[in-house]
């Protein structure tokens, strides 16, 4: 099993950043493709970004692209998303979530950490 923890969270203006952290502990992370999902009320929950176990295929969703960077530490069991010129309608709970190898659907979850972009 894998246990994931986000930070990094808070309020920010329009046209700021912020970088979000995924911190998973139990068993070895370094093979699990990991990822980014968003849930608003507006919304739902909406997939964000993706990296594989590797680090060296990533995958974004069209409202973020250009603007987030997702990447990852295995060497710290961490993953990263990079947050830039953020707009109110990023505002939300964030997740962070792992798929093992060879699975389809993500089945690790953290328990979200909340973005708010002010205008």
């Amino acid at each position: 099993q894998v246990q994931l923890v986000e930070s990094g969270g808070g309020l920010v203006q329009a046209g700021g950043s912020l970088r979000l952290s995924c911190a998973a502990s139990g068993r070895t992370f370094s093979r699990v493709n990991s990822g980014w999902f968003r849930q608003s009320p507006e919304k739902g929950r909406e997939f964000v970004a993706s990296i594989s176990w590797t680090g060296g295929g990533t995958n974004y969703a069209d409202s973020v692209k250009g603007r987030f960077t997702i990447s990852r530490d295995n060497a710290k069991n961490t993953v990263y998303l990079q947050m830039n010129s953020l707009k109110p309608e990023d505002t939300a709970v964030y997740y962070c979530a792992g798929r093992d190898i060879g699975r389809i659907e993500y089945h690790y979850w953290g328990q979200g950490t909340q973005v708010t972009v002010s205008s």
